[in-house]
């Protein structure tokens, strides 16, 4: 799959099309909000900007963001990976949304009450965050095996009745990983590998880096708690790394013209040989409970979204906690990533949070 580009061809003129949005960025970085960031925008089927500022750590001789280089992009593996899994799969007629999880993983249900709900949480419940399960659970200090996270995962409380919370939650989405494993009777990031990345062009896109790519990756973290080192180029998230690097959730690194390859699909689906308009529409819906933002998958804008206030209700996005965010506007025919380190050298900054719908606001201003 190909589109056009046309982002400039020197930085004088990438930054004249959208000067307020480099204004931010550049804000950002001198206030430590994160130490370097690539970007890019989608519109009219054509790339507009792509374009990277600042550097891998605040170190003055820090290599250089260029907008190849390769980011952990932490939850956007449950759009880019899991959810659009999700939908080649239904559109295929071997992902059935209603399915039950235990039928998919018996472990989930097996020794628990009836009353408890597990035997009523289905696909479409994980996919939306309204199974009843927990948020996040650090499961990490204890389970020292992928065997160890994924019983622990399974035993993991139903604290809701499916359907009528919506929590966004992690464990969730490592158990709709495992369960479409079982579906695909291989490894979700191989068969993501092979029938998503490689028909979109996404040739950089992976997960497990190699470790002669290591040096050319943004680190994300100085690890002082669990693995006590500086965590580079293998991904950060604890759970995904027990996971040996791959899980539904979380450990797929990316950049951004493959994510601006990935968006043309969404956007433009006919094109794209992969997905179907229909699967796109569906899987863009919001769901039950009332009040939830969440799709199949994906999230909607919302009140204070750190979309901005100018993308549409057609829109879908999501985040990623090392700093990443991809948004995609169906009806404006727009997409924009933003890829950053922000939790470099630690995780407590939240300046991100003001970051994104500034930026996002810039963006749709401009255009």
């Amino acid at each position: 799959m190909s589109f056009a580009t046309n982002p400039g061809t020197n930085p004088a003129e990438r930054e004249s099309r959208f000067p307020q949005a480099y204004a931010v960025l550049r804000q950002a970085i001198a206030e430590r909000a994160f130490p370097g960031c690539a970007f890019g925008v989608l519109a009219e089927g054509a790339v507009q900007a792509e374009d990277a500022l600042g550097r891998f750590t605040y170190d003055d001789d820090a290599p250089l963001v260029t907008p190849e280089t390769l980011y952990d992009v932490a939850s956007l593996t449950k759009v880019v990976c899991t959810t659009a899994a999700a939908m080649l799969l239904w559109q295929r007629g071997l992902l059935y949304l209603e399915m039950p999880l235990g039928d998919l993983l018996p472990g989930f249900v097996v020794g628990r009450d009836a009353a408890q709900g597990a035997r009523r949480v289905t696909l479409r419940h994980l996919l939306a965050h309204s199974s009843g399960l927990p948020g996040y659970v650090p499961m990490f200090p204890t389970a020292t095996t992928p065997f160890a996270l994924l019983r622990d995962c399974l035993r993991l409380p139903i604290e809701a009745e499916p359907g009528t919370r919506a929590e966004y939650s992690d464990p969730g989405f490592i158990l709709l990983g495992k369960a479409i494993e079982v579906i695909l009777g291989e490894p979700l990031a191989a068969w993501v590998g092979r029938e998503i990345f490689q028909p979109l062009g996404m040739m950089a896109s992976r997960f497990c880096p190699p470790a002669h790519l290591r040096a050319a990756i943004p680190p994300t973290e100085e690890d002082e708690l669990f693995r006590q080192r500086r965590i580079q180029g293998e991904v950060q998230d604890e759970h995904a790394f027990l996971l040996k690097g791959a899980g539904g959730h979380a450990g797929l690194f990316s950049n951004v013209p493959d994510l601006l390859r990935f968006s043309h699909a969404m956007l433009n689906p006919a094109g794209s040989g992969l997905f179907d308009a229909a699967t796109v529409e569906h899987f863009a819906q919001r769901q039950p409970p009332e009040g939830s933002s969440r799709a199949l998958g994906w999230d909607t804008p919302s009140a204070e979204s750190s979309s901005g206030q100018y993308f549409s209700s057609k829109s879908i996005g999501h985040l990623g906690y090392s700093g990443c965010s991809l948004w995609i506007d169906r009806r404006a025919e727009l997409a924009v990533v933003l890829l950053t380190n922000r939790t470099w050298p630690h995780r407590k900054s939240q300046a991100i949070r003001k970051i994104r719908p500034a930026f996002h606001d810039a963006i749709r201003t401009a255009l």
